[in-house]
C-alpha cells in the first residue's frame, strides 16, 4: 500500500511540474481538503514552505490524477518509470524536443499527433520492426527513404511535409 501511494505521489508531482502555472496565494496544509491531504500525504511537512506556484502545480496535478481512469493512471505510471530510467542527457533531449514541438503551428502539431496515433495503432511487432529498420539505416538511406516517400505523395501532401520539416517537425525515428 505504501509503495502504491509513493508511486501515485511521484506521478502527481511529475504531472504537476509539467503544467503551466498562474500566480496564486499559498495555501496552508490545513486548508487542503481531506482528499487532497490523503493524496499528498508525504508532502505534509514540506507543504507550508513551498512556493505558492509550486503548490498550485501540484494541486492541479493531483486533481488531474484523481480524474484519470485506472488505465490512464497505469499509462502515467509507465511514462514516469521510463522517464526515471532516462539519463540526464536523454531527459534534456526530450525536453528540447517537446519545446520545439510546442513551438510548431497547431496544424503541424496535429499532423504529428495523427502520425503517432497511426504508428501506435500498429501491432507491437510491426512497430518494433519499423523502429529497428529505421535505426539500422544510415543517414543517406534515411534521406533516400524520405525522398521516395515524397515522390509517392500528392502535391498537397508534399507541400505539407515540406512545411512541417521547415517548421522544425521531425522526419522520422524517435531517437530511442
Amino acid at each position: 500500500m505504501s509503495n502504491r501511494f509513493t508511486l501515485i505521489q511521484a506521478a502527481v508531482l511529475s504531472i504537476g511540474f509539467v503544467l503551466m502555472t498562474q500566480p496564486v496565494l499559498a495555501q496552508s496544509w490545513q486548508e487542503l481538503s481531506p482528499q487532497e491531504q490523503k493524496l499528498l500525504g508525504k508532502m505534509e511537512h514540506q507543504w507550508d514552505q513551498m512556493p505558492a506556484d509550486r503548490q498550485e502545480r501540484i494541486l492541479r496535478g493531483a486533481k488531474r490524477w484523481q480524474e484519470m481512469t485506472p488505465e490512464q493512471r497505469r499509462d502515467a505510471k509507465q511514462r514516469l518509470k521510463r522517464w526515471r530510467e532516462l539519463t540526464p542527457e536523454q531527459r534534456a533531449r526530450v525536453r528540447e524536443r517537446f519545446q520545439r514541438f510546442r513551438e510548431l503551428p497547431a496544424d503541424v502539431q496535429e499532423r504529428i499527433r495523427q502520425r503517432r496515433a497511426e504508428f501506435q495503432a500498429l501491432p507491437p511487432e510491426r512497430r518494433q520492426e519499423l523502429r529497428e529498420k529505421w535505426q539500422s539505416m544510415s543517414p543517406e538511406q534515411r534521406q533516400q527513404f524520405r525522398e521516395q516517400r515524397m515522390k509517392q505523395m500528392t502535391p498537397e501532401k508534399r507541400q505539407r511535409m515540406r512545411n512541417t520539416h521547415q517548421s522544425g517537425g521531425s522526419g522520422g525515428g524517435r531517437g530511442r
